[in-house]
């Protein structure tokens, strides 16, 4: 084995997973596409392997049409809606390549991964760390089943909006522990540096963000984003009327219309603290300033957007995306702080 394997490659390394992190952006951006055109629940069952060939006939689209008929979605939306054959499959497609892709990252990182293992080529210290990135990787598949058979029970006509938001916010971390770990990896490249620390500032502005995260991801699961069309006022006023009679964490937790409220107004929370992370982190590294002040800006903007325009699917979707970035442009300033 030559010396260059035995002292690893961290720079192809980053790359990896640098790709690897772009395809996880990609999946946020196909998993919004997949909520918002109500196709979650179109594929009943979860097959891992035979799973990634969609049906091949007119007779096992049916079966499949059948099987999508027994959930409450079909019975109480889908079904009085006038749903016929073409328009499950339209649902159909956007499910099955969601599934599609995620099966596509997790080949594109196990099979390098391996690879890089065999050959020598992980440098000292992060074997582990890789190993738990495809262990969350792994998760983010066994989450989205759970979601998906959250919807799947009874007379619910769409998954929890609880299961939803662990499925996404899994991606996210993962998304961040890729960036965060190929920053690492090319550190080490260009000056040989020991791994970056996790700094005050990136906890506490790290809680904020996710917190807004989080009410984002109850709002798409709620479809709470057609709560309101106007913008700043809800229903002509301030704070919007709410069902409050089980108490303000249940209203808070589940009420659309106040999750609506806070995610709206959180934002401006978050906007602060990574004004702060940015201001901090410019004299340092001025990109990824710019980068994070560029992330928030535009997401911003698409939110209202979203508001306005009833939650229109491309604006919707450019909102999931910028999101993604978003924690992407998080985990590069949070290292820039953290960097020895």
């Amino acid at each position: 084995m030559s010396d260059t394997f035995k002292q690893g490659r961290p720079v192809a390394l980053a790359n990896w997973l640098l790709v690897t992190a772009a395809m996880v952006i990609i999946m946020v951006a196909v998993g919004g596409i997949t909520r918002l055109t109500e196709s979650g629940l179109s594929i009943t069952h979860w097959s891992p392997i035979t799973g990634a060939i969609p049906p091949l006939s007119e007779s096992a689209w049916q079966a499949e049409f059948d099987l999508y008929k027994a959930t409450g979605e079909y019975k109480n939306v889908s079904g009085p809606a006038g749903m016929d054959l073409a328009a499950f499959k339209f649902i159909f497609f956007w499910e099955w390549f969601h599934r599609l892709w995620g099966r596509l990252i997790g080949l594109a990182f196990a099979l390098p991964l391996a690879w890089f293992w065999i050959r020598g080529a992980i440098p000292a210290g992060y074997k582990g760390r890789l190993l738990a990135l495809l262990a969350l990787g792994g998760l983010q598949g066994v989450f989205g089943w759970f979601m998906v058979r959250s919807g799947l029970s009874g007379t619910m006509t769409d998954v929890s909006h609880f299961w939803l938001s662990i499925h996404l916010l899994t991606a996210l971390v993962t998304l961040g522990g890729l960036v965060w770990t190929a920053l690492d990896l090319r550190q080490l490249a260009a000056r040989d540096a020991a791994p970056a620390r996790w700094t005050l500032t990136a906890s506490w502005v790290g809680a904020i963000v996710f917190l807004q995260l989080l009410l984002g991801a109850w709002v798409a699961g709620l479809n709470a984003g057609l709560a309101s069309d106007s913008w700043p006022l809800m229903q002509g006023r301030l704070i919007p009327e709410y069902d409050g009679s089980k108490g303000l964490f249940w209203a808070a937790t589940h009420d659309p219309f106040l999750i609506h409220f806070l995610h709206r107004w959180w934002a401006w929370v978050a906007v602060v603290a990574l004004v702060v992370m940015a201001r901090r982190v410019k004299p340092l590294e001025r990109k990824a300033s710019v980068a994070i002040h560029s992330a928030f800006g535009t997401q911003i903007l698409l939110g209202i957007a979203a508001v306005v325009t009833g939650v229109a699917l491309w604006v919707a979707v450019a909102h999931q995306i910028v999101g993604a970035l978003l924690v992407a442009s998080f985990a590069w300033c949070a290292h820039v702080l953290g960097r020895r």
